[in-house]
């Protein structure tokens, strides 16, 4: 009989922070980490004010519709009747009963959401929503999620990395490139991949069929350099700066082992991604000051070869795959034309929620399985055309975000109070209310408190944090961001104040 693994603390559940600059710079020697990642799952629960907290990692976001509605069954027997996506295309249960751990997991086991207990947390995986859903030409990285997926669980040491580490698959459209991922799949022009470490920009070229076997073999030397460090990181941008500069001649190193080629790839980072540069080697830089010669690890001799196939080619007006470009949103709410001539609706969750009723309509309308997205909202594939506009109409009228025009897009928030102990503000309620003064210009994201849960990555976007007594510091966070906040109140001079920061020039403050 499955059990369910005791309930962490009480500790930041969405928290994907880097820390702080200053930390970076402290000696290997002065741990970064002093305790183990508490980073919730199916099976480790987390205790919140409004009950226990479940999530689950889907993967690539993929669901059948079979495992659609075993989560709707459990969000309506054991929780409070919501889903809850999350920034990396995952899924939350919330208010879950104190007694409730066994019955999930023998629920999620029997849906086929469970492949491995020991490896449940660690399957973070996230891959471009859209491929070979829409008319561009793209690599097919739901078939690479699938084998990653297979070797994490197959493999004892992956089961050691952070519940926080993430994977990002990008088949070359830059969308998921810009998420901030520990190891990146980045499809080129050419048919290779190049497997990126953290913010680099360089990285290793290998084939598509090595790629997946690539990427697990860069988070296992991650292990190994992080335990080296002693510096207890859970994420690559963590590494003290020495460690981190060792880490991607580390995973060559690996990589030529195996038997897998390899190719030096130097190229800018995404502009725009936010991506915190970090430690680590950049395009034209050496192991550079800090470094510890005794432990500098051997540039391996080139692998085999790789040869060069036929590739996905850009589209009119979008930028090569793998080349430096700005990281372009998520899929856009709305119909999307596939290939085979079915037609895909995205569709997104108003603040990141659903309730069991929406998300039983969107497994309802899907003849394929979903693809949960890191921008909050569901791809639901394979609608005949000529019920697609009637049904996304049904969606809209449930109260899902079906369009770039609803007032809803680009809105997120983090839980807030009642459900979070260390919100200041009930979030969700002040930025449902601010909704109603004003719509469109960028990404905006409501938080409780300075740790800014679930906030967007790359791109500028705005940042509403609440600081107690009713205010709110809101700033620009991006591109030359503004972070002098201005502190206003609730009410109509909030919501005015927000939408004002939104359609901000990039060369305007906030303030």
């Amino acid at each position: 009989m499955l059990a369910a693994m005791p309930p962490t603390s009480p500790t930041p559940v969405n928290r994907d922070e880097a820390p702080p600059r200053a930390a970076v710079r402290e000696s290997a020697r002065a741990p970064l980490r002093e305790r183990g990642d508490a980073c919730p799952g199916a099976l480790r629960l987390h205790t919140a004010d409004d009950g226990r907290l479940a999530r689950l990692r889907l993967p690539a976001g993929l669901l059948t519709v079979r495992q659609a509605e075993a989560l709707a069954d459990a969000a309506e027997r054991l929780g409070d009747g919501h889903l809850d996506l999350t920034s990396r295309g995952n899924v939350q249960l919330r208010g879950l009963g104190g007694n409730c751990g066994a019955e999930l997991a023998g629920l999620l086991h029997e849906a086929g959401l469970l492949p491995s207990e020991s490896h449940e947390r660690v399957r973070n995986i996230v891959a471009s929503p859209l491929a070979g859903l829409d008319e561009l030409p793209s690599a097919n990285v739901q078939l690479w999620a699938r084998e990653l997926d297979g070797l994490l669980c197959a493999s004892p040491w992956a089961a050691a990395l952070s519940g926080r580490f993430l994977f990002a698959l990008d088949d070359g459209r830059g969308d998921v490139a810009g998420l901030g991922a520990d190891v990146t799949l980045l499809a080129r022009g050419d048919g290779s991949v190049v497997v990126r470490i953290g913010a680099n920009g360089s990285g290793l070229r290998v084939t598509p069929e090595d790629a997946p076997r690539a990427a697990l073999l860069a988070g296992e030397t991650f292990l190994t350099v992080a335990e080296a460090s002693g510096s207890g990181a859970w994420r690559v941008r963590e590494l003290p700066a020495e460690y981190g500069r060792e880490l991607e001649a580390a995973v060559r190193a690996g990589l030529t082992d195996a038997g897998i080629g390899t190719e030096y790839v130097a190229e800018a980072a995404d502009p725009g991604s936010g991506a915190d540069p970090g430690p680590g080697p950049g395009p034209g830089r050496g192991p550079g000051p800090g470094s510890r010669p005794e432990q500098e690890l051997p540039v391996p001799t080139p692998g085999p070869p790789i040869p060069v196939r036929p590739g996905p080619v850009p589209s009119p007006g979008l930028p090569s795959p793998g080349l430096p470009s700005p990281v372009p949103p998520g899929p856009v709410p709305g119909l999307v034309p596939s290939p085979d001539g079915t037609t895909a609706l995205s569709v997104h969750a108003r603040l990141g929620r659903l309730t069991a009723a929406q998300w039983r309509l969107l497994a309802a309308a899907a003849n394929g399985p979903l693809r949960v997205t890191p921008w909050r909202g569901v791809i639901v594939p394979g609608v005949a055309p000529a019920a697609a506009g009637a049904t996304l109409d049904r969606l809209r009228t449930a109260g899902l975000i079906t369009g770039p025009g609803s007032p809803w897009h680009g809105v997120g928030a983090c839980t807030g109070r009642p459900g979070c102990a260390k919100a200041l503000a009930d979030v969700r309620s002040d930025a449902a209310a601010a909704v109603s003064r004003g719509s469109g210009g960028l990404p905006v994201h409501w938080s409780g408190c300075a740790r800014r849960c679930g906030h967007p990555q790359g791109g500028r976007w705005v940042d509403v944090v609440a600081t107690g007594e009713g205010r709110y510091d809101i700033s620009v966070q991006g591109e030359a961001p503004d972070t002098t906040p201005n502190a206003t109140t609730t009410g109509p001079e909030l919501a005015d104040a927000v939408a004002a920061a939104r359609t901000t020039p990039l060369t305007s403050s906030t303030r």
